[in-house]
């Protein structure tokens, strides 16, 4: 571990990564490996097809391809980093491309957290008013929702980012994760970092709680339209069409609240890498 004093700012940071046993490097590059291809190949395939079939130039299809390119981005922050500290042991990463690293992961997982609303909403308005769905839903409404995530998700990034990195670094540069996250890195500083804590709390409140309260009102509604419907088929293309959505909603804010909502007197980094 290694200690640098009077310096407000480090050249470098090591990262602890996945694991101190080398048995363990090998499968799990392997699985991290798999695991990254199917999700380039899965988001990268959705992102074309979308493209390239006209028929699914439609406001569902323009949040899933935006969620694609999301997931994406912020997966391929992290995981080729990861990859390469598994295969090399080299664990180091550079202070440039730790500051990166965090703002391009909480840019898009904030962009992702508010496309997941914006998606319930679209299914709101698809099952709850199909006949004005057309004019609910015009292009230009979805373009500027689809413009809303990406501009907030690149506010919060950078304010995350900025209050972050302009805190002073005097002890160890060993971060406790395997990538640049907030709470890890807050945790190398020397400086008082009681407003970062206040800014994240309230900000990642914000993101959840908004974007829960859209999904939560918009199922209510979508619920009990269903539970109206006398067509048995019409009700299972109703649950299809949603499930799949609620399942990534349940797992994605699920995590964000265990990692960014807990109080810091309770907070375990060790609990935070198994849950990212």
């Amino acid at each position: 571990m290694l200690y640098v004093a009077n310096s407000s700012r480090l050249s470098t940071f090591i990262l602890l990564g996945l694991t101190d046993n080398p048995d363990l490097e090998v499968p799990l590059f392997t699985t991290f490996t798999l695991i990254y291809l199917v999700t380039l190949i899965g988001n990268l395939g959705m992102l074309v097809l979308i493209w390239l079939d006209s028929r699914l130039h439609t406001p569902m299809y323009l949040f899933l391809s935006n969620l694609s390119l999301a997931d994406c981005v912020y997966s391929s922050a992290v995981t080729p980093k990861v990859m390469a500290g598994l295969l090399t042991g080299d664990k180091v990463i550079s202070y440039g491309g730790c500051v990166a690293q965090m703002f391009f992961f909480v840019s898009f997982a904030s962009v992702d957290c508010f496309l997941l609303a914006v998606m319930a909403f679209d299914r709101h308005a698809a099952v709850c008013k199909p006949l004005h769905y057309t004019t609910t839903m015009t292009s230009s409404v979805c373009t500027h929702m689809v413009i809303g995530c990406y501009a907030w998700g690149l506010f919060e990034s950078a304010v995350h980012t900025g209050f972050t990195f302009s805190l002073s670094f005097c002890h160890s540069n060993t971060v406790h994760h395997f990538f640049c996250d907030i709470p890890p890195i807050l945790a190398l500083s020397c400086s008082d970092i009681y407003v970062n804590e206040i800014v994240l709390f309230i900000l990642s409140s914000f993101n959840v709680f908004f974007a829960l309260i859209v999904i939560l009102t918009s199922y209510a509604f979508i619920f009990i339209a269903i539970l109206m419907m006398r067509s048995a088929e019409g009700r299972k293309k109703a649950f299809s069409t949603c499930a799949s959505h609620l399942t990534a909603v349940s797992i994605f804010y699920g995590t964000l609240i265990f990692m960014y909502l807990q109080p810091s007197s309770s907070h375990s980094l060790d609990n935070d890498q198994m849950a990212s």
